[in-house]
C-alpha cells in the first residue's frame, strides 16, 4: 500500500533556511543544518557518486539508507527544483545535474504549468503541475504503484501537505545548532503530532530524528 512520505531538516529553534539564491539554491544556512546527513556514506554514494566507502555508518547513514529505499514518486515546490534559478530559460533542467538521485517520476508544484516534461539521465522525469495538492497526489501515486510517495519540499510545500493531513510518515532531522532565522516550520500546525505515533533517536553526531508515523 502507498504511504506518503517526509523528511524535514531543522534547527533546535525549529527553522529551516529562507535565504534560498541562485547561488544557494537551499540557503545559506543548509549545508550546516545537513552536515550529519551530507557526511554520510550513503549520502556520499547516492548524491555524489562516491564508492569509496567513505562517509559515516551509524545512526545517521542508516536513516539516510531508507531515505532511499522504497519510493516511487516524488512531489517537490519549484523552488526545491531550481526554477526559481532561471525562471526564463526554457532549457533549464533544474539544479540536479544531468542524472537527478530521485530515478523516479518527480511533479513539480508550479504555478508556471503547464510546461514540458523534462526526461532525465537514471529514469527521474521532471512533471509540472499547477493543481490542488491533493490531485497531484492523485497522480504521484499511480505513478508509485505499490510504492511509497515522497514529498520533498521546499518549505511551502511540506507545510501545505501537513496542513492538509496528507502525510503518513515524516522523518524530522533535528540539528543540534540555533539558526535563529528563516522559516519556521511548525507556524499554524498546533496538536498536528496527536494522529502519530512519536519516536526519537539521537545520533553520535548530535542530531535526533523523530519520526512521526500512523
Amino acid at each position: 500500500m502507498t504511504r506518503v512520505r517526509m523528511d524535514l531538516f531543522a534547527s533546535l529553534d525549529g527553522y529551516t533556511p529562507s535565504d534560498l539564491t541562485p547561488d544557494s539554491p537551499m540557503g545559506e544556512d543548509w549545508g550546516r543544518l545537513t552536515a550529519a546527513y551530507a557526511g554520510t556514506r550513503t549520502f556520499r554514494e547516492k548524491i555524489f557518486g562516491d564508492t569509496s566507502g567513505a562517509g559515516t555508518t551509524s545512526v545517521d547513514d542508516r536513516y539516510a539508507r531508507a531515505f532511499f529505499q522504497g519510493v516511487g514518486a516524488e512531489i517537490m515546490g519549484a523552488g526545491m527544483f531550481g526554477l526559481h534559478s532561471h525562471p526564463d530559460d526554457p532549457d533549464w533542467k533544474g539544479w540536479w545535474g544531468d542524472t537527478p538521485p530521485f530515478g523516479t517520476p518527480v511533479y513539480v508544484l508550479t504555478h508556471t504549468a503547464p510546461r514540458p516534461s523534462i526526461p532525465m539521465d537514471g529514469g527521474t522525469t521532471f512533471h509540472f503541475r499547477d493543481a490542488a495538492i491533493e490531485d497531484v497526489l492523485a497522480e504521484a501515486s499511480d505513478a508509485a504503484g505499490d510504492l511509497d510517495v515522497r514529498i520533498g519540499g521546499g518549505y511551502r510545500t511540506a507545510q501545505a501537505f501537513l496542513r492538509a493531513g496528507l502525510v503518513d510518515d515524516l522523518h524530522l532531522l533535528v540539528a543540534p545548532l540555533f539558526l535563529g532565522r528563516g522559516y519556521r516550520l511548525w507556524d499554524d500546525l498546533t496538536g498536528f503530532e496527536n494522529t502519530y505515533t512519536v519516536t526519537t533517536e539521537a545520533a553520535e553526531s548530535g542530531v535526533v530524528h523523530v519520526t512521526l508515523t500512523r
